[in-house]
């Protein structure tokens, strides 16, 4: 029997609005270095990419003031950040219905694999799941590519080296031919599944995101 198809999901801005919670331990982190952000919308592109990445790129941190920086931000997530949070309007239904439809499902987020557990844990999204890729402690699995590696990894997921000479053509798979597709609301998603050879659906509910965003990553379908 033919295999089906596995849906991989982001998690922040994608099954879950964490927004206010990621904005508010950032906000608190740079206090710590004396930079006081009022406006929590100026910190909105914390949301998405890996913490550190974001200190260094948005406020010129060093790597090793970015890691202080994650120490001080995850103090205030794990007792309250974390629950700042709530689950999209239609996500339970909607995972119901895949799950119901035969889908294999699981987790590709940039955040830490402790975070990531304790949220589907206390909004009651685990069940849903087959599996989990996420950063880990160490660090090896950084970038959202190295996530999804880990993720086809884990479900002995084996992708065809795709490549094409004409520089305008993906090198990822077409969805239809895919075993597996990623699901997520930034760019960093889209890219991270093209650099593996997954196709994408970029996401644009949570608001993160502009359609142009979408269009400029080429994501494979628009949500």
């Amino acid at each position: 029997m033919k295999r089906k198809q596995t849906l991989i999901f982001d998690l922040d801005g994608t099954l879950t609005d964490s927004g206010l919670g990621i904005l508010r331990c950032a906000q608190y982190a740079l206090d710590h270095f004396g930079i006081h952000v009022d406006d929590l919308d100026q910190l909105r592109p914390f949301v998405g990419p890996p913490l550190e990445d974001s200190f260094i790129q948005f406020y010129g941190f060093s790597p090793e003031r970015a890691d202080e920086a994650v120490r001080v931000y995850r103090e205030r997530y794990f007792t309250t950040g974390v629950y700042e949070n709530e689950v999209y309007p239609g996500t339970f239904e909607a995972l119901s219905e895949l799950r119901c439809r035969g889908y294999r499902m699981g987790i590709g987020s940039s955040k830490n694999e402790p975070m990531v557990l304790e949220v589907l844990r206390h909004f009651r999204l685990a069940p849903y799941f087959d599996f989990i890729a996420a950063r880990d402690e160490a660090g090896v699995r950084h970038t959202k590519a190295d996530v999804l590696r880990h993720a086809l990894a884990i479900e002995g997921i084996r992708l065809p080296n795709v490549s094409s000479s004409a520089s305008s053509a993906p090198s990822w798979l077409p969805p239809t031919l895919s075993p597996a597709l990623m699901i997520g609301d930034r760019f960093y998603d889209v890219q991270g599944a093209h650099e593996v050879g997954l196709p994408a659906v970029g996401i644009l509910w949570g608001g993160y995101a502009t359609r142009q965003e979408m269009i400029d990553c080429q994501a494979d379908f628009i949500a």
